[in-house]
């Protein structure tokens, strides 16, 4: 059979356009770099947007996935299955709450999340108590329920109507906050730390008064820890900085190890809200994908990935301060662990691309927001690849 080659020309005729994908066929990987199918290798601070957070090749990861494989790939949610039960009770260990529910991906945690706010809003007898809040700024996903909490125009123009009852905060405003909320309200959704939004971390000062006007108007807040989990920010979820406390919590990207996997995790508040038949998905909580999660949470802690996260960052950030003395292009610097944004004068899209001339991989959000996502394993040797190379991109602009 002829191989179908991978070019530009061949995804323009095969796939909806609505990717705007790098000029490069990646084959595999090793560690943290990404190998062409030229043979070239390209230094991955990306890893999947997030998702690779063990980097490529891990062998305790493969072996999970391989093992559980040989057994059993698809059951579905007929079944009971050991994986789903070990990471169930790994993720209650490390969240203190009470139940999970797994999907398949980011968005669809997120809408998981709305349905059991609005459900249990529903039982709280207060018909008038529908309305889901977000902050501005924010990314929740692609589809419906999440599209309209995000609610940016670039996501939803043409997608018109969104779904009624939702609206915005805006962000770290504390007076907004008191504003918007009300006993019409069942949920705020938050992101400790917003990735698409450019890095910028709640405030403290926010969420005390997000738990206070809780405590007033009885609501959820719903933490969205789908890029910033899991250990990317230094603790295993990222809200832990703040002290949030939520009441649900949503997983995604690195949890299934790189495959599609993703997790709403709940109080004793919310865990009696769903009943048979309220919600449900076919593959959701895969036992390959399962089996995956927890070597990859297993991997963490074993290698002290949160630990290397906080020391690798703080070195990244360190010497980009130093290299902001010397580049005025270099506007603002915000590293919460190995997530890390630095915002440009100009477009970031120009430093992604110089950068991949350069074989480093990089990522640009929020429009002039250099965003570095990294895998947990990389050390600071690696690291300093990156930050030369972008060094000498400013030295050459």
């Amino acid at each position: 059979m002829t191989q179908l080659p991978v070019t530009r020309e061949s995804e323009q005729k095969l796939f909806f356009h609505n990717y705007a994908r790098l000029p490069i066929a990646v084959t595999h990987g090793e560690g943290v770099w990404l190998v062409g199918d030229s043979g070239t290798r390209y230094l991955d601070m990306i890893s999947g947007i997030g998702v690779n957070a063990l980097g490529y090749g891990d062998p305790r990861l493969l072996k999970a996935i391989t093992d559980q494989a040989a057994k059993l790939i698809h059951a579905s949610n007929l079944f009971m299955m050991q994986p789903q039960f070990e990471l169930a009770a790994k993720l209650l260990e490390l969240s203190g709450l009470s139940k999970v529910f797994f999907a398949n991906s980011g968005t669809e945690a997120i809408e998981a999340a709305i349905k059991m706010a609005r459900k249990w809003a529903a039982q709280s007898g207060n018909t008038e108590k529908k309305e889901v809040l977000s902050l501005s700024n924010c990314f929740h996903g692609r589809t419906y329920g999440a599209m309209s909490l995000t609610a940016k125009a670039k996501y939803s123009d043409g997608f018109e109507p969104l779904l009624p009852e939702t609206g915005m905060i805006a962000f770290n405003d504390i007076a907004d906050l008191e504003a918007k909320v009300s006993g019409k309200t069942a949920a705020v959704f938050i992101e400790a730390v917003q990735g698409e939004g450019g890095i910028h971390q709640v405030s403290q000062q926010f969420i005390d008064r997000l738990k206070e006007l809780r405590l007033k108007h009885n609501f959820l807040i719903v933490a969205d820890e789908i890029q910033a989990g899991c250990g990317r920010t230094g603790k295993f979820f990222s809200y832990e900085h703040l002290q949030a406390d939520p009441d649900l919590v949503c997983l995604a990207k690195p949890l299934g190890g790189g495959l599609p996997l993703s997790a709403v995790i709940g109080s004793e508040k919310v865990a009696d809200v769903l009943s048979y038949g309220n919600h449900g998905t076919t593959f959701g909580g895969n036992p390959v994908a399962c089996a995956a999660g927890l070597a990859m949470i297993e991997a963490i802690h074993e290698d002290q990935l949160m630990h290397n996260a906080k020391t690798v960052g703080d070195y990244i950030r360190k010497e980009l301060e130093k290299m902001a003395v010397k580049h005025s292009q270099i506007l603002d610097i915000r590293q919460y662990g190995l997530m890390i944004g630095v915002t440009v004068q100009r477009e970031a899209k120009y430093y992604v691309e110089k950068a991949l001339e350069r074989h480093v991989l990089v990522n640009a959000t929020s429009v002039n927001v250099i965003r570095l996502l990294p895998p947990l394993t990389i050390t600071r040797e690696e690291a300093q690849q990156c930050l030369d190379t972008l060094d000498e991109i400013f030295t050459k602009e």
